[in-house]
């Protein structure tokens, strides 16, 4: 029996003092700040299924060049942000960062900026919501991923999946747009059964695997989880949290995640953050979405759902402003350990553009001999 079902009758218990304790307070945003975008579009689609503009014609695949990189080239994103304003930071060089990996000082060999392509996994939360149904893909999500998805360079590729307790791959990484948008249009409905739980373990360590089949070796690798939840117990039927962590550090991804938020998801995730924080007495593992984007330098935005298309445009504006950088380790050991990441601005430049904020990995899988 799946942990999410051994705290389901405890849950209920304490969900009416949450749930009054939510309404009469303000709950803070689980996102950093975002820049409001005004060319963000509004109205609500007609129909679940959004069409494609009559004009609009398939993107071919490309044909890009595919670039061969050392094996023991270690890739870092990293977005820099103004604490204050949470407004970009642009016109970096490589000599304003400085990088460490256990505390040693590594030689930054490779330097850009938006210049790699993206390959993107979409993962879809389908999972059941308890006592009320939250269907994290309405209409406006929908919306909103599309037309972030068409701010995306030809060049990016994108994956789409679904996932409760099995992940099913809707459509294989691919630059078609067309064949994208048919993909979203067929994600399946929510689980109306409360025997199925939502699986953050199964999602990344699948998620993670489809990586390897991106068509770039060189490129960025990035999944944003559409979920209403930031904290899941294990499922039994997948690799244990560790193991799925594990398998993202060594896929080289960020992890982002977008949480549409409305009254009653506050309450579940409210629920679920207690529940696993509880059960640490009994040793009952469980995924940390947000820890994890922290990690991997990704991060979590959260936003009603009416205000989803700038939620997502900010993230794909940060997504394509993001420095990529990357070092050959000092230490040659073939080991397969982890280790530490520290990424910083130099003094001199961090006192010129006051206090800077920078999301990047925090540490990586050594290869194994």
């Amino acid at each position: 029996m799946r942990y999410q079902r051994s705290i389901r009758r405890p849950l209920f218990l304490v969900s009416s003092i949450v749930l009054v304790a939510l309404l009469v307070s303000s709950a803070s945003p689980v996102t950093s700040p975002q820049t409001p975008n005004q060319n963000s579009k509004s109205g609500r689609p007609s129909q679940k299924a959004i069409p494609l503009p009559p004009a609009q014609k398939p993107t071919p695949e490309s044909s890009a060049e595919v670039v061969t990189v050392n094996v023991d080239l270690v890739k870092i994103d990293a977005l820099v942000l103004q604490k204050d304003t949470a407004r970009i930071v642009g016109g970096l060089q490589k000599e304003d960062f400085l990088l460490y990996e256990d505390g040693v000082k590594q030689e930054i060999t490779h330097f850009s900026q938006d210049q790699l392509p993206l390959s993107v996994v979409v993962a879809i939360d389908r999972g059941p919501a308890c006592p009320h149904p939250i269907d994290v893909w309405s209409d406006e999500a929908h919306r909103a991923a599309r037309e972030a998805i068409d701010r995306l360079k030809p060049v990016d590729e994108i994956a789409v999946m679904a996932f409760t307790d099995s992940a099913k791959l809707i459509q294989p990484f691919t630059r078609n747009r067309i064949m994208i948008e048919q993909a979203l249009n067929n994600i399946p409905p929510p689980a109306k059964t409360t025997n199925v739980a939502h699986c953050f373990n199964l999602m990344f360590a699948d998620a993670a695997q489809h990586m390897l089949k991106a068509s770039n070796p060189a490129g960025r690798r990035v999944i944003i989880v559409i979920t209403s939840m930031t904290r899941l117990f294990d499922c039994s039927n997948g690799p244990s949290n560790r193991a799925a962590s594990a398998a993202i550090y060594e896929s080289g991804a960020v992890v982002c995640a977008i949480i549409p938020k409305v009254i009653i998801q506050r309450v579940e995730n409210a629920l679920q953050t207690v529940a696993t924080s509880v059960n640490k007495v009994v040793a009952a593992h469980y995924m940390d979405l947000e820890y994890l984007a922290n990690e991997t330098g990704g991060e979590v935005l959260a936003d009603k759902p009416k205000k989803l298309d700038t939620t997502f445009q900010t993230l794909i504006d940060h997504l394509r402003s993001r420095y990529n950088l990357a070092f050959v380790s000092t230490n040659k050991k073939r080991d397969g350990t982890t280790r530490k990441l520290k990424l910083d601005i130099d003094p001199a430049r961090q006192k010129s553009q006051h206090k800077l904020v920078i999301k990047a990995r925090r540490s990586y899988i050594s290869p194994r001999s």
